[in-house]
């Protein structure tokens, strides 16, 4: 008894689409007349849309299925297409190469677009350029803050910004340092401990809360002489 496995067969070129509309493709390349070729190929994209029924009404399905069917034939089926036939040298063609950014930051609590800002500031070299500078300022102090939990010093933020840029960069320091920043730092709620509670603590020797424990009336027994 001969058995027919999956791994004996023919490797389909498109798995998604099953043994059964392989069949149907190669049995396409057996027909002769090319009018009934070509519509027992649109029978086969007829089947093939069937599969995904939710897909059928978008425009580039019926492309894509057209597509796929030539490729599943090995690009020997010869019928009138709506779309333009594909080639195998079309779909070998690889993508371009695609540098991956080598940047180094200096400062990397503040990012790597803030260096880009202030050196974009310093090559206009406009008077005006208070403002932005004071809005960079802000922001170099809230990352600064995100990054080491602690508000920086305005004139380590203008020295670090002639770093970025350079000593050519036109700076009103007076301006500058006055800014202060948005940001407050966190703190801890603060629960106050009142009394008569059932939860209450007292603290022992060594300074560890302990839990108040019941007092219990202890009766003495006296003896009688």
């Amino acid at each position: 008894m001969n058995k027919n496995y999956n791994y004996t067969r023919r490797k389909l070129l498109l798995p998604e689409y099953g043994r059964h509309i392989q069949e149907m493709v190669d049995s396409l390349l057996e027909i002769e007349d090319r009018t009934e070729r070509t519509r027992q190929a649109k029978a086969v994209i007829a089947v093939m849309g069937n599969l995904n029924p939710l897909l059928r009404d978008t425009a580039d399905f019926t492309h894509k299925l057209w597509d796929h069917m030539f490729i599943m034939s090995d690009f020997r089926l010869d019928v009138d297409s709506p779309y333009p036939q594909p080639s195998r040298q079309d779909l070998m063609i690889k993508p371009e190469r695609l540098p991956y950014p080598q940047s180094y930051i200096r400062f990397k609590h503040y990012g790597k677009y803030v260096s880009r800002m202030v050196r974009t500031i310093a090559e206009h070299k406009d008077e005006d350029s208070t403002a932005s500078l004071c809005d960079i300022l802000r922001y170099m102090r809230a990352k600064s803050y995100e990054y080491n939990q602690e508000h920086p010093n305005n004139d380590i933020v203008i020295k670090d910004i002639r770093a970025m840029a350079g000593e050519d960069i036109v700076l009103n320091e007076e301006s500058l340092k006055n800014l202060h920043s948005d940001y407050k730092q966190n703190q801890m709620p603060h629960t106050p401990s009142g009394r008569g509670g059932k939860h209450q603590t007292r603290t022992a020797k060594g300074g560890v809360p302990q839990k108040n424990k019941p007092k219990h009336n202890v009766r003495h027994n006296t003896v009688q002489k």
